[in-house]
């Protein structure tokens, strides 16, 4: 069982034998386990993995098979077990496509071959052929570059398979003949016929939930579970899959057990189901539990309303995060996900028309169509967890009946608002067994979850921006305060439901790291000095360039990332806002590029947060450095001592200052240790050096204290919650662990040192001598916070 990983991303340029050099370093911080991105086959040059090619072999592009088992022996020399990410929802359609060889059969071969139950893909819907949206133009401006070379047909970089006896066909008759139709990129919102990863057709989805697939795609990962080369398992988004429950059950089964997280987004007041035999989440519910304590509300209510005032934006556009995310999901569900809901609106039509129950004829698929997109965006969570059969939980039931409810106000006709009601019971599960029933409820579910996250993570979350700290995955915008009272009541629920689950504060798919976030959060606490720094450094990029943000929505945006950042950082800035915008959608987008927009945007960023303007900003970041010190420091030590099994992003064991990918996949840097413990290396960031290493000790403290006593933190031990009482009482944050560990932790710094201090505000230890692990000092009984935190604004303490 691990007490703390290590998260590595790999790719080409940083392969097994590059991860093997820093075990060294990685060791001495005291973590138990590494923790690999997915290690299979992947596309050429993939800097991520996700896009597996090939499952029945570790990529060779990282070094094979041999370099894993080479990196797992030198893990082990230092003590270290191994966790890898590993990705059954889909794979890659590589260029060139013969690369994933499943797929090449299937293209070959059509719905006949062997390999055509790996794939979700309606068949009926595309006339027997899959859809391939890659042709950059309409099929007659791209056939000039298609030609027949080898018994392959080509098309650039791409490949295809010719079904047999056809390679000798004209053109025109050759692309019909094929099991594949070739077509314009775009027409894949409204015509692709293959499940996807989200809106990302080269990811295809697999269906694992066929015992075959299952085991042909897992065969490589089990066996190096089973020879002990892997430890445990990273589940990347089980949300895409028909049927999670069941997938879990036989992954335990298969592994004997093995320690193993899903990467599952909960809202803030969903709950992991309790028949998943998992450990619990990667930790994403864990990472905005942190932030959340760092985010005054009353302050945010006034930056809030000072965005507002700044930008001008209407409520639905990036106003009100309410009206936004309803605005976003109505646009996805209509436009990104087109092709999906038609998927879903022909398999209800099918039930209806072939329904022994008269009650189900005569459901126009207008009405269909509209109940399904209606029932959709009104879901809170990712998605229900249904299958046609079997039990439906109470919270599913009831979130599916009050988002039918809802939808039904969209018809002018009562008696067509009934169409809701048969999405309601399709989705229920509730409808009969066959098979396009089945189908339609584990369909509509995942759709549900692509949903979600396209709406909110994808374009909410970058249109709604009083507070860039608090657009995070797996965070809640509306309201990203957490009172300690509700830190500690979920601290204490982990501790008792899901005691190993995974927690988080920075990831390869975050939209800041955790450092950045620290920093951004502390504006909640000075709103009007944020907003006369907005004034200030607007008139100074107008006088010093004559150049105008494109809008005041991108403006915002780019200064409070530049002022997280703290430091020059224009070509990782410039790629970061273009790609907010795009994500965005409001002036251009990934699939509707405005050229003439964009180049506004990087022209702002070059004269504004990229030029001389930035010295303001610096300027008040280092006004600011001690409250941002607070919430580097406070965040991390409740991270690594709160329930759970942390896992530290590679680098942010000191100051770690990164943007959204690919920002945050750029290759480490793993510095030698020297003999007194520091790097010498320079802090990542604007921060000073002292505060990175300053994180750097406070770490190391932290989790050889987990290394050594892995009985205080994990599955037995105890969360006790220590209430400050005083003044100032609600700016202290303090808990014990198994009455051995106490962590003490100061938020919302600036407000406190603005109200005069600790003054007389007092902790309660329990009984015993205390010893600070930071400077040694002694602590016992009612301790005055203003000496015990005298130098420091968290305190890690051991019982004597």
């Amino acid at each position: 069982m691990p007490t703390a990983t290590y998260r590595l991303q790999l790719r080409p340029e940083f392969p097994f034998a590059a991860a093997a050099r820093a075990v060294p370093h990685i060791a001495s911080l005291g973590v138990s386990h590494l923790h690999l991105s997915p290690v299979l086959e992947a596309a050429p040059g993939s800097a991520h993995g996700y896009d597996v090619t090939e499952h029945a072999r570790v990529r060779e592009e990282l070094g094979g098979e041999e370099g894993l088992r080479a990196l797992a022996r030198t893990a082990r020399e230092h003590g270290l077990g191994i966790v890898v990410d590993i990705v059954p929802n889909h794979m890659g359609v590589p260029v060139p496509e013969r690369l994933n060889k499943p797929l090449w059969e299937v293209l070959r071969e059509g719905p006949a071959s062997p390999y055509a139950r790996w794939f979700d893909i309606d068949w009926e819907a595309g006339g027997g052929r899959v859809l391939l949206p890659v042709l950059g133009g309409r099929l007659g401006e791209e056939a000039e570059a298609m030609s027949v070379r080898g018994g392959v047909l080509t098309y650039h970089d791409h490949r295809f398979p010719l079904r047999e006896g056809t390679e000798h066909l004209p053109l025109p008759e050759l692309l019909d003949a094929q099991h594949y139709r070739l077509a314009w990129w775009r027409l894949a919102r409204t015509e692709l016929n293959y499940r996807r990863f989200f809106t990302i057709s080269d990811l295809i989805g697999v269906r694992v939930e066929d015992p075959e697939v299952f085991a042909a795609t897992h065969a490589c990962v089990l066996r190096l579970v089973r020879e002990g080369v892997v430890d445990g398992l990273r589940v990347d988004h089980p949300d895409g899959l028909a049927d999670p429950g069941a997938y879990l059950l036989r992954l335990r089964e298969e592994t004997g057990g093995a320690w193993t997280v899903v990467e599952k987004i909960l809202a803030p007041d969903e709950r992991l189901p309790v028949s998943w035999p998992v450990a619990g989440t990667t930790g994403y519910d864990a990472l905005h539990r942190i932030d959340g304590l760092f985010v005054d509300p009353e302050g945010l209510a006034e930056l809030t309303a000072v965005y507002r005032d700044f930008t001008g934006v209407e409520a639905d556009l990036g106003g009100e995060w309410e009206a936004t995310v309803r605005r976003a999901a109505r646009e996805v569900v209509a436009h990104d996900l087109a092709a999906e809901v038609e998927r879903l609106t022909r398999t209800a039509v099918s039930v209806c028309e072939t329904a022994p129950e008269l009650a189900l004829r005569d459901h126009a698929p207008w009405a269909l169509r509209t109940a399904i997109r209606e029932v959709l965006v009104r879901i809170p969570v990712y998605r229900p967890y249904v299958t046609v059969g079997g039990p439906v939980g109470a919270e599913d039931r009831a979130m599916l009946e009050e988002a039918a409810e809802g939808a039904r106000e969209a018809f002018v006709v009562p008696e067509e608002a009934a169409s809701v009601d048969v999405v309601r019971d399709l989705a229920l599960g509730q409808l009969g067994d066959g098979a396009a029933q089945r189908d339609f409820c584990a369909r509509f579910a995942q759709v549900s979850a692509a949903l979600r996250a396209k709406s909110e993570e994808d374009t909410a979350f970058y249109r709604y921006t009083p507070l860039l700290s608090a657009t995070e995955v797996g965070g809640g915008p509306g309201r990203p305060q957490v009172a300690p009272e509700e830190f500690h009541a979920y601290c204490a629920r982990i501790q008792r439901d899901r005691p190993t689950t995974g927690t988080v504060l920075s990831t390869h798919d975050t939209k800041r790291s955790a450092d950045v976030r620290a920093a951004i959060a502390v504006l909640s606490e000075c709103p009007r000095r944020w907003a006369e720094l907005l004034e200030r450094v607007t008139e100074e990029t107008f006088r010093l360039s004559g150049v105008e943000a494109p809008d005041r929505h991108v403006a915002w945006a780019a200064w409070q990332t530049a002022y997280g950042m703290g430091f020059p950082c224009r070509e990782r800035l410039a790629p970061a806002l273009l790609k907010a915008v795009r994500e965005a959608g409001l002036r251009t987008s990934w699939t509707e590029q405005d050229p003439a927009y964009e180049a506004a945007v990087e022209r702002f960023v070059t004269a504004g947060p990229g030029g001389p303007p930035l010295s303001t900003v610096i300027a008040f970041a280092r006004e600011l450095r001690e409250p941002v010190r607070a919430n580097v420091l406070g965040a991390a030590l409740l991270h690594l001592t709160m329930p759970g099994v942390p896992d530290l992003y590679m680098g942010t064991e000191g100051v770690y200052s990164a943007l959204v990918d690919p920002d945050n996949r750029r290759l480490p840097e793993f510095p030698a240790v020297r003999p007194d413990g520091t790097d010498g290396g320079e802090a990542s960031g604007g921060l000073p050096d002292e505060l990175s290493r300053e994180k750097r000790r406070l770490t190391e403290a932290a989790l050889r204290l987990r290394r050594e006593h892995p009985e205080w933190f994990g599955a037995s031990a105890s969360y006790e919650p220590l209430r400050a009482e005083g003044p100032a009482a609600g700016h202290c944050v303090a808990f014990t662990r198994s009455g051995s560990v106490a962590t003490v932790v100061t938020r919302l710094s600036l407000r406190l040192a603005e109200a005069g201090g600790w003054r007389e505000t007092v902790l309660e230890l329990p009984p015993g001598r205390w010893r600070d692990l930071s400077d040694g000092r002694k602590a016992e009984g009612r301790c005055a916070l203003a000496e015990l935190l005298a130098d420091s604004p968290v305190a890690l303490l051991v019982r004597d």
